[in-house]
């Protein structure tokens, strides 16, 4: 018995695509239309009808031929392929459904309705209107934009905008509104200053009818071109009247009335004609601040001088400060203050000192940087410190407990040195390292041999500098020199000569004097002794301090005394600061020596002779030395 097993395909539609991420994009399904123009396709309308039955008669012999050939098969063979068949088809529709149920190979969507026909056109025809009606409107925004900023610039060329004004002073300056105006300050009470002078000036807006015109500072490229028109400030800037103008410290060194240096501060760099009412509010705030540094920096000096117990006092009368800083030298110190409306000298100046044309610039940036200095060290506190709160002791008052300071230590923790003092060492030191200066350039000029080279160290403090000094011979350079170190301070110096011996002298030049002189005749006899022994010579004796003849009023006599190779010439060589060289010679055994019948015996015919002295300005040489190396040479080849 044979049973008829269809299997009826999916009703899905062909996958035409698949993306990379797995998406599946199927076929659109054919419409009544499209599928009757399918099967219409298939119709070959060139066979006729007859062709038709032919075939069909052709057909049915073919079967009855195969039914014949067939007749010898099993006669359930049929059903077996049948059956076959159908297995077949149920374990296609097996893996079809699992693989429909693991949902990772095929997705089981109902079938997608028909689509409406896409119309590309009309849809580009609305996004080309809509884009030209964004268009529009971002073109009509820039337009106002330009119009708008083109009139503000126009306004800005004619008259500068309030509050960008208003934007950059708060930039440089401090400013804070009280009331309906607003208020600045110039003080510098948050770097810890202690100046009562007030610095507080009004910032108000400039009417129209009453803008300050302001001339912008001239630049070299444009000093030699056409005159630019005066750009206008919408501000106004009013400083108190104390504080108008310009000011400066002067700074004088006088012995005995004599003018030995001057050092004028001018912090602004400007002229009184600064003084000008229409001036830029930068340059009339900048004018006022350093008219008011000047003031907090003589008034510190002032109160300084006044407090400080010195031997001779100092001196504090009007706008001047007089101080002693070495015998007969006085530094004097003069705020000088110049306002539009003051009484000028010829020079320009209001103040009863003189300007003066020299100035040092070492003082004149010291006096200017120690304020500065200390208004640091207010606002900058060593670490660690409090975020919060009184800034406390410091760290070496901190750890006096533990390490068990005594009171002599906790003393000097608690000494500083005011701004007058520092100014005053800082003079002191100038005016040592000038006399050590001109006391060894003199002595370098006046004694020809030996040399006297100075080399002064570069690199020195406010208060301390170290030259060192070379003496030698030249020519004999690799034979001897003498070296010796100045430790030039404020009061005093220290000499550290090479066999380490350390002298300390006063502020007084002579003494500086007298110890080069004492170092150039030590110089020759130990270059004389050096060079001695290559020469063969026998070093007899020496004395750096000789006690036979005249008292030298400056320093003391040296002498040798030298033997030749053979033992039968003697040189003895004495210098001394006031005579200078003297040169002796002698012969053994003596000429002169004739027995008597008091002396019998020959042994006394050896003596040395008496010394001759050398007449030592005809002696051949270039110097010292030299002159030493050929009187040896000649002695002994005699």
């Amino acid at each position: 018995m044979s049973v008829n097993i269809s299997v009826e395909a999916p009703v899905e539609n062909i996958i035409q695509e698949i993306s990379y991420d797995g998406q599946e994009i199927y076929q659109l399904p054919l419409s009544m239309s499209e599928n009757l123009a399918k099967l219409a396709q298939k119709i070959d309308f060139s066979k006729s009808d007859s062709d038709d039955l032919n075939a069909d008669i052709t057909e049915i012999d073919k079967t009855e031929d195969e039914v014949k050939d067939t007749s010898g098969l099993w006669p359930w063979d049929s059903i077996k392929t049948k059956l076959r068949n159908a297995m077949t088809e149920v374990c296609v529709l097996t893996d079809v459904l699992t693989i429909a149920k693991q949902k990772q190979y095929l997705i089981l969507d109902p079938v997608p309705q028909e689509l409406p026909e896409p119309k590309p056109m009309a849809q580009i025809y609305a996004r080309k209107k809509a884009l030209a009606g964004a268009g529009s409107v971002l073109l009509q925004a820039a337009e106002r934009l330009r119009a708008s900023q083109s009139e503000a610039a126009r306004n800005r060329a004619s008259v500068p905008d309030f509050h960008i004004e208003l934007l950059r002073l708060r930039q440089n300056w401090r400013l804070k509104k009280v009331q309906n105006s607003i208020i600045g300050d110039l003080s510098y009470r948050t770097a810890g200053s202690k100046f009562m002078q007030t610095g507080v000036f009004e910032v108000t807006k400039a009417e129209d009818d009453q803008v300050d015109k302001v001339s912008p500072p001239p630049s070299p490229s444009t000093s030699g071109g056409p005159p630019i028109q005066k750009p206008l400030s919408a501000l106004r800037v009013t400083v108190p009247t104390e504080l108008q103008g310009v000011a400066y410290i002067m700074v004088l060194c006088q012995k005995d009335q004599e003018d030995l240096c001057s050092a004028s501060i001018n912090l602004l760099g400007s002229s009184p004609s600064t003084a000008n009412p229409d001036m830029h509010w930068q340059q009339k705030l900048e004018a006022a601040q350093n008219v008011l540094f000047c003031k907090e920096l003589f008034a510190q000096l002032a109160k300084e001088a006044v407090q400080l117990q010195a031997p001779i006092p100092h001196m504090v009368v009007g706008n001047q400060i007089m101080a002693t800083v070495l015998p007969g030298i006085q530094l004097i110190i003069g705020l000088c203050h110049s306002t539009g409306s003051d009484k000028k000298n010829k020079d320009g100046s209001t103040s009863s000192l003189p300007p003066k044309s020299e100035h040092d610039h070492v003082l004149e940036h010291s006096l200017h940087q120690l304020l500065r200095e200390v208004h640091h060290k207010n606002t900058h506190h060593p670490f660690p410190h409090p975020s919060s709160g009184p800034i406390g002791p410091s760290k070496r008052r901190c750890i006096a407990g533990p390490t068990g300071a005594d009171r002599y230590e906790l003393l000097e923790l608690t000494k500083s040195e005011t701004l007058l003092e520092q100014i005053i060492e800082q003079a002191q030191h100038f005016f040592m390292r000038l006399r050590a200066e001109y006391v060894l350039d003199t002595i370098a000029k006046e004694v020809k041999d030996p040399l006297i080279i100075s080399h002064w160290n570069a690199l020195n403090s406010p208060t301390q500098s170290c030259v060192k000094i070379n003496i030698l011979t030249h020519g004999y350079d690799s034979v001897f020199r003498t070296s010796l170190v100045i430790h030039v301070s404020s009061k005093n110096l220290k000499c550290v000569c090479r066999d380490g011996r350390v002298m300390k002298l006063s502020y007084e030049p002579q003494e500086l004097r007298d110890l080069i002189f004492c170092q150039i005749y030590q110089h020759q006899i130990s270059a004389m002794e050096k060079l001695a022994k290559c020469m063969g010579w026998q070093f007899l004796s020496s004395s750096a301090h000789l006690g036979l003849g005249g008292v030298e009023p400056l320093g003391n006599a040296s002498s040798c005394l030298l033997s030749s190779p053979m033992g039968d010439r003697m040189i003895s060589v004495r210098c001394e600061p006031q005579a200078g060289i003297q040169v002796a010679i002698a012969h053994s055994p003596r000429k002169d020596f004739f027995c008597g019948q008091l002396v019998k015996e020959r042994k006394w015919e050896n003596l040395g002779g008496p010394f001759k002295e050398v007449r030592w300005d005809k002696m051949e040489g270039k110097n010292f030395l030299n002159k030493m190396e050929l009187l040896m040479a000649s002695l002994t080849s005699s």
